[in-house]
């Protein structure tokens, strides 16, 4: 398959919805995505509210008062934060108030500390204010049956500041979905273990789950499978019953012991999808679904794997977690030097980029000579890709630079 037509198999079968939704605690909530509109059902502030230290009054007793020539009013009493106010004010009256306490009936302004001096019960304003001056009215933030904040939006602390000045204890989302990460071949070892000669720590696994988890899935990881039928089977097996979704590296690939796309094959319909696609790297690619579980097996070099994660996997997570399916942030720059396609198939060129003394970013190809060099995945900042009929892209050439994380 073509890129574009892998891409198209995989969004045919992929089911527009979350894997569910699920009332939780709003401390509980950060980072999960709203499954409703959330609609207030009060006012806010529920009163007028002063916004200043100072004296609530009747505005137009302020009406002409000037440093030289101070207006006389006749405190009242004084207006607490966090209780209802226990006098009115009449014309000629004031009333002591500090931020956040509720406006006193018959008062609609209030007058500064700083622009006032008082002596006992006599104060004197220096300064008018207009009605409504340094109060926010009932309402005057959030309106009672508005819709504050949308399905789909993901909550940060300003979000779930907002939910609880609403009065909400707990929210609606959708659910995360857990997703099952698995190693194969009878050459990995999991970290942590003594490295015999010959064999490799396991790497996917661990840049994986942490894919999984930036893209809004909870990774489950299964551990490492040798290329055993019976074992890799009764393995694939359990990650399909326990997960919404897998994902498998290594075993891909022509070899004798690469047995992994037949075995999801026949784990239920429709089976596979997508065996290969013209792309390099990654070209072992291998795309099934189990009734409504995807299931993605992807190559064993680690650049390989990474990069069909987040071209393939990342916008399926998105989808399942009720997420906006984003795009790469992508960069414009120059490429640092020509830059070669494999002949038929699409090619994604790892890059680097740096300012040159012009001041212009710069692409440079990072020198993997195997896409399983381990260090691409610590050098490359994002990719360049080119098209199946572009032979080459030149030095100096005008690129867009495809981030694996915002820049």
């Amino acid at each position: 398959m073509t890129f574009d037509e892998a891409k198209k198999a995989v969004n045919l079968h992929l089911k527009k919805e979350s894997v569910g939704t699920e009332e939780i605690a709003l401390l509980e909530a950060h980072d999960r995505v709203l499954a409703e509109d959330v609609t207030s059902a009060l006012d806010i502030p529920p009163f007028n509210r002063s916004t200043v230290d100072g004296y609530a009054v009747k505005a137009e007793d302020t009406f002409g008062a000037e440093e030289n020539q101070p207006v006389k009013l006749k405190v009242r009493g004084v207006v607490n934060v966090g209780e209802p106010p226990k006098i009115s004010i009449a014309k000629g009256e004031a009333a002591e108030i500090v931020t956040g306490a509720p406006v006193p009936e018959g008062a609609d302004a209030i007058v500064m500390v700083e622009d006032t001096e008082r002596d006992n019960t006599e104060l004197q304003v220096y300064s008018a204010v207009t009605n409504g001056g340094n109060t926010m009215k009932k309402g005057g933030d959030i309106k009672k049956g508005e819709i504050i904040l949308k399905a789909g939006q993901v909550l940060g602390s300003r979000e779930i500041g907002v939910l609880a000045a609403l009065g909400m204890a707990k929210v609606k989302v959708h659910m995360v979905p857990c997703v099952a990460v698995l190693s194969t071949g009878a050459e990995v070892t999991e970290p942590g273990k003594e490295l015999p000669f010959g064999k490799i720590y396991d790497i996917n696994a661990y840049s994986l789950s942490t894919a999984v988890l930036e893209s809004g899935g909870k990774p489950v990881y299964l551990g490492v499978i040798p290329d055993d039928k019976a074992e890799l089977r009764k393995a694939l097996e359990h990650a399909v019953a326990c997960a919404d979704m897998v994902i498998t590296s290594g075993g891909v690939s022509v070899g004798p012991r690469d047995l992994t796309p037949q075995i999801v094959d026949s784990l239920g319909e429709p089976g596979l999808i997508v065996c290969g696609i013209a792309v390099k790297p990654g070209k072992p690619t291998t795309v099934a679904w189990i009734g409504r579980k995807p299931v993605f097996s992807l190559p064993g070099h680690p650049t390989s794997a990474l990069l069909m994660f987040h071209l393939l996997v990342r916008p399926v997570i998105q989808v399942l977690s009720g997420r906006p399916v984003e795009e790469a942030a992508k960069a414009e720059a120059v490429a640092g030097s020509k830059m070669f396609s494999a002949k038929g198939r699409r090619t994604f060129v790892m890059v680097k980029l740096k300012r040159d003394k012009s001041n212009r970013l710069v692409a440079e190809p990072v020198e993997t000579g195997a896409s399983g060099a381990i260090t691409t995945l610590a050098k490359a900042d994002g990719f360049v890709e080119i098209p199946e009929n572009q032979q080459f892209i030149d030095a100096d050439e005008k690129v867009n630079v495809a981030l694996f994380k915002d820049a």
